[in-house]
């Protein structure tokens, strides 16, 4: 029996990680995401025939352990049922607030299963004591730290809240918890210690998100996940559970990796992320000269309509007007005419990782039509025009020049260097870095008002008209 299982996890550890190395690549993602779904679902089934601590046989057919059989199928239904709902009700515009509140639901896990571990005498060791400590620690952190970034992205929290001395409240928080956790360890888990460091472990994570803004925010999203691989990973061990172990090493590896690649791709430092974030409050910065021109939705299309290239910035005001479907249809307008489009994606566009290419996903837009900012930066002098929708400090040049700006050093997209250029934005008003826009002032860029869903209409609409 032993045996077998052990050889299902095997196959499970194959699944999740050709499943992860699939979800590298649009092409390929849904195969990835059915080959982890498949691996889970063995490594559940597999917890139904795991022989006891005395090796008499396996859950599945034990009386005395029925009722905890029960509680494990209960649990399932009920979960995989919301999941499924949720997973088909929830708008695309909604998952980045969805993924943050499903890891958070992961590190959760991992902290309760920890504590239930304590509770029942069952770790036991110096080593499985610290990796139970450090995994509730994490996990905790992992889901309070969640169910901030999902009320900010669902608009409850609508700004971010920062303390007086917040970085040094952090870390007294900090090292009283492991101090604590430390204390656990050599003393052993007494219940109120246990109570007190929990409690600890779920404000540190309050505290550390709570300041935290919109710019920001796809960076944490992504440290959150990788706390949750690692809470999981600790815990798979103190279980003696080869499929958590492994699952947690390879969400804590990925997940670590994607959150540098971001810091790195907004030049800033996870230091600087988690201890001086970009609030979103406003911002001093250098003074702009010029003024902002408005366009009309006939000017606009005309611009593109006998342009040569076109290049789309899609940013967060597209998501959340949920414009994907209608920019793809003037996309096809415009190559029907013989207009070269393409899609240029920071790497921090949107409120998680790899939003924008999502709803261009979900709308049809050919794989081979989306850019990072490496492959495409180069092609913007080129450009006859760049159009922004929605889009904001990505494409900010305050980042090459303005040394005061908050995001200043942050790689941006070149849309001011295309030979036009065209912003669609509802309003006037700044970034999630509180700064303004100095591309918004520039010679060569006109703004478009309105949301992107009616304005990209309007231009689609004039957009017949010259056809």
């Amino acid at each position: 029996m032993t045996f077998a299982i052990n050889a299902v996890y095997f196959a499970v550890a194959v699944l999740f990680i050709l499943g992860l190395k699939a979800m590298s690549s649009p092409v390929t993602a849904r195969r990835g995401i059915a080959w982890a779904g498949i691996g889970m679902v063995l490594a559940t089934i597999a917890t139904f025939v795991i022989p006891d601590a005395k090796g008499s046989g396996p859950l599945l057919f034990h009386s005395d352990k029925l009722i905890n059989l029960v509680l494990i199928v209960v649990a399932i239904i009920i979960g995989g049922g919301v999941a499924a709902y949720l997973g088909k009700v929830v708008k695309m515009t909604d998952m980045p607030q969805m993924v943050a509140i499903y890891n958070g639901m992961g590190g959760g896990a991992a902290a309760l299963i920890a504590a239930v571990e304590f509770s029942g005498g069952n770790v036991v060791g110096v080593i499985p004591t610290t990796l139970a400590v450090a995994g509730s620690f994490i996990g905790s952190i992992a889901f309070s730290g969640s169910v901030i970034a999902f009320l900010k992205l669902q608009g409850i929290m609508k700004k971010a809240i920062a303390l007086p001395q917040q970085n040094l409240i952090n870390i007294a928080l900090a090292l009283v918890t492991l101090g604590l956790g430390i204390w656990i360890v050599v003393a052993g888990a007494n219940p109120y210690a246990l109570v007190l460091f929990f409690i600890l472990s779920l404000l540190l994570g309050v505290f550390i998100t709570s300041p935290i803004g919109g710019a920001d925010m796809p960076v944490v999203i992504s440290l959150l996940n990788a706390f949750t691989g690692l809470a999981v990973g600790f815990e798979g061990y103190v279980l003696g559970n080869p499929a958590l172990i492994i699952a947690g090493i390879v969400v804590g590896a990925s997940g670590t990796l994607l959150t540098q690649l971001m810091a790195k791709a907004m030049n800033r430092p996870i230091v600087g992320v988690l201890f001086r974030p970009i609030t979103g409050e406003a911002q001093a910065g250098a003074a702009i000269e010029g003024s902002m021109k408005e366009v009309s939705a006939m000017d606009a299309a005309a611009m593109m309509r006998y342009a040569q290239s076109v290049i789309i910035i899609p940013g967060y005001g597209m998501a959340v007007a949920g414009a994907q479907h209608k920019v793809y249809e003037m996309v096809k307008l415009l190559e029907e005419e013989g207009v070269t489009v393409k899609f240029a994606i920071h790497p921090v566009a949107g409120r998680m990782p790899g939003h924008m290419n999502v709803l261009l996903a979900e709308a049809g837009v050919p794989y081979d039509q989306i850019f990072d900012l490496d492959e495409i930066n180069s092609e913007f002098p080129q450009a006859d025009v760049a159009v922004v929708i929605g889009a904001n400090d990505v494409v900010n040049p305050a980042a090459r020049t303005d040394k005061a700006s908050p995001i200043y050093g942050m790689p941006i997209l070149d849309a001011d260097k295309a030979q036009q250029c065209i912003v669609i934005k509802r309003g006037k008003g700044a970034g999630y870095s509180g700064i303004e826009n100095q591309l918004f002032y520039a010679e060569n860029t006109s703004m478009l008002y309105g949301s992107a869903q009616q304005a990209i209409g309007d231009v689609i609409t004039q957009l017949k008209t010259l056809i």
